[in-house]
Formats: C-alpha cells, structure tokens, sequence
C-alpha cells in the first residue's frame, strides 16, 4: 500500500451486502477516516457554512444534492489533518457520470482513487438479509429479526427502538436491488477497465469478510 499519500478507496456493494460495516471496520484497521456521503451532508449542514447551506436547501427541497457540491465536500474531507492516511468512501460514487466527475477532480488536485473494493453478495442473500433487517431509530444499527427473537426488540448497542422499513418488504427489496444493478454495473466495468477493482466474496462472518477486504487493498499499514 502506497504511504506517502492519503489513499482514496472506493467501497461499492448493493444494498444489505454490509459496505456500511465493513467500511467502517476496514477505516478502523487501516486508521483511515470513513466517510459516507450521508454523514458528510450532515455535518455540512451542522456546520452552516456556505457549503452546508446549500446542501441543506436542496434536503428541505426533497432534491438530490448535486455532484459538484458532493465532490467538492470529498475534497475538503481529504484535506483534514484526519484523513491524512487516506478515506475510505461509502455511498459516493453511485453512478458513472458521478465517477467521472470525481476522477476529474482528483486528477486536478493531481490525486486519483486508489482501490475499488466491490462486496459480492448474491441476490437470495442480499433479499434474506434485507427482509429481516430491523433497524435502530436512534443509532440507526442494524439487526436482524433472528437476533431480535422475531420480534421488535431494543437496540443491543444503545437500547434504541427497533423498526423495519417500509422498502425492506421482499417485494420492493427486489425492486430496489434492480435499480442499484442497473446503475452500478457500468460504474463496475469503469473501475475494472482501470484495473482498480478488486471484487470481495461479501458472505460469512463479519471479521472474515473485513480480512478478505484488508488483503485486497493491500494489508494492514
């Protein structure tokens, strides 16, 4: 693994295949900051600086935040003292143009993506973990209904109130899964004709999964 650079690492997954957990356990490992778009609108918005205030105009307007501001958001996460080993992004780039976009910028700040981590999980499984999951309205943790005892429990990690969401049924899972193939497989072909993915067998334990993950970006610094 490069040293004398942050290293930027993409991590992509579809929904239910654990890119949330193993990002933030792979960060972890390797003392990168995770960063998921979700968590940089967030903060942008608690700060309530220039760039924040946009992104909370688009939120309370029910629109996407667009890509320029979402990159721009990367770029100056990247440039925090804490990122200085490199990000792990989660949730950005969705598409190929977004991809693209990013690329350019990078390449301005003479900066590029690293690795691309792809958790391959398949659709029964991704379909039975997403049915089953509950989540924590607190903390947002997730759990299964397994680990719940079948029914709505209390959080394990903060004793939030568990809830499942409405697009968790099995039917709009499917449907869900449908949209992030179609518009992920060409963001996939991208990074694999730079030769910068590396595809993770996303299925077993947890800590196995993040090991698998840690090789493929190169071992632990």
């Amino acid at each position: 693994m490069v040293k004398d650079q942050p290293i930027i690492i993409i991590f992509l997954g579809a929904p239910g295949a654990g890119k949330g957990t193993q990002a933030a356990g792979v960060a972890r490992e390797l003392n990168m900051a995770h960063i998921s778009s979700g968590d940089l609108f967030r903060q942008a918005v608690e700060r309530g600086d220039e760039l924040g205030l946009k992104v909370k105009a688009y939120m309370e307007k029910g629109t996407l935040v667009p890509d320029e501001i979402t990159i721009q958001m990367v770029l100056n996460r990247l440039a925090q003292p804490s990122s200085q080993k490199g990000i792990i992004l989660d949730g950005f780039p969705r598409n190929l143009a977004q991809a693209e976009s990013l690329d350019r910028a990078l390449s301005a700040q003479e900066e590029a993506v690293w690795r691309v981590i792809y958790i391959r999980v398949e659709q029964p499984e991704l379909i039975r973990r997403l049915s089953t999951r509950w989540l924590c309205r607190k903390c947002q943790a997730p759990h299964t209904r397994e680990a719940a005892g079948g029914q709505p429990s209390v959080c394990q990690k903060c004793g939030g109130e568990l809830y499942q969401r409405a697009d968790d049924s099995p039917e709009t899972v499917k449907k869900r899964l449908e949209v992030y193939f179609n518009d992920t497989t060409p963001l996939i072909d991208y990074y694999l004709r730079k030769g910068k993915l590396a595809e993770v067998e996303g299925e077993g334990a947890v800590n196995i999964v993040t090991d698998r993950i840690v090789s493929a970006v190169g071992g632990r610094a």
